[in-house]
């Protein structure tokens, strides 16, 4: 399974404030049924694990560390190239299967690329600034434009979330148009920093203007916020996504980060996606997690379905 993208891209569209404005988000509502998906029963056996390697091939895996080198980023594609032991595909009868996309900073993308050289594997660069995305508009189109050049495949920015802040939605608008006219054929994430924004009225709103300026994924969090991923966000967010391709016909895909690394956790968000939106939104092109120390915990799972034991922690940690 690759991570290739296959569908129209969403063009965008218009602004259209009395659409994405109308947007309603009854909290109330929304946070019990975010409590029934939490609490549900999780799928058994067989289920599960074939579950879990669909986790497996829409994770990003990533590296966003101050001390980053090349060697470490050769490490993590080369558990991106392979990211569940061979032993244990073998007992499930299962081919080898990949990531969804390795990502970096701007500076790691040439080791990346390297690195993942002869795979169908993107390489995703942050960029805009990130976490905070405060540095001039200027300097933030031009790194979206060096990581594209360099050889970034997919692109994740974060929103000015002040603009969200202060009902500000045409700059928003206009700056999420400028990142995607920045990016070209590489696709972009817009990160909307939900912890960040308010309310989930706001979060509703953000999600739709992104979308109409021409987003091709719209992701809760840089991981680096207090808040991150949360089920009644992810609601919010994946509504959003549903009733823009209801009345668009295209598709946006959806990518929580930050806070999950149960496997547990990600089968949640994964059984969420199928009933909110349906299977085609559960592969790669339109589904990811960013999330690295997941798929430790999964690979101690697929270990535990397979020999009926679990191994120590540490030989699952990502070096």
């Amino acid at each position: 399974m690759t991570s290739q993208h296959t569908l129209p891209r969403n063009p965008g569209m218009a602004l259209d404030l009395d659409w994405a404005l109308g947007m309603a988000a009854n909290t109330s509502a929304i946070e019990r049924r975010a409590a029934q998906l939490g609490a549900r029963r999780s799928v058994k056996k067989a289920h599960q694990a074939a579950w879990l390697l669909r986790v497996v091939t829409c994770i990003d895996l990533t590296t966003l560390s101050g001390d980053d080198t090349a060697d470490r980023v050769h490490r993590l594609c080369a558990k991106a190239r392979n990211p569940v032991r061979r032993d244990l595909l073998d007992a499930m009868d299962m081919p080898n299967i990949t990531v969804g996309a390795v990502c970096v900073y701007h500076d790691m993308i040439e080791p990346a690329v390297q690195a993942l050289s002869g795979t169908d594997i993107p390489v995703a660069a942050v960029s805009t600034g990130f976490p905070a995305g405060l540095s001039p508009l200027n300097l933030r189109i031009a790194e979206i434009e060096a990581s594209v050049a360099a050889g970034a495949r997919e692109i994740d920015i974060v929103i000015s979330r002040r603009h969200v802040l202060s009902q500000d939605w045409q700059a928003l608008y206009d700056e999420m148009r400028a990142f995607r006219a920045a990016c070209g054929d590489a696709h972009v994430k817009a990160i909307l920093a939900t912890g960040e924004l308010g309310s989930l009225r706001n979060v509703a709103h953000a999600s739709m203007i992104c979308m109409m300026a021409g987003a091709d994924f719209i992701k809760t969090s840089t991981g680096k916020e207090s808040v991150n991923a949360t089920l009644p966000v992810s609601l919010v967010m994946i509504r959003a996504i549903r009733e823009y391709h209801d009345r668009t016909g295209f598709m946006v895909g959806y990518k929580p980060a930050g806070g999950i690394s149960k496997a547990k956790d990600a089968l949640v968000y994964l059984s969420m996606m199928k009933e909110e939106l349906g299977d085609r939104w559960l592969q790669p092109d339109l589904f990811r997690f960013g999330a690295s120390s997941l798929l430790g915990d999964i690979e101690r799972q697929l270990e535990h379905y397979v020999t009926g034991a679990y191994s120590a922690t540490h030989r699952h940690a990502m070096g």
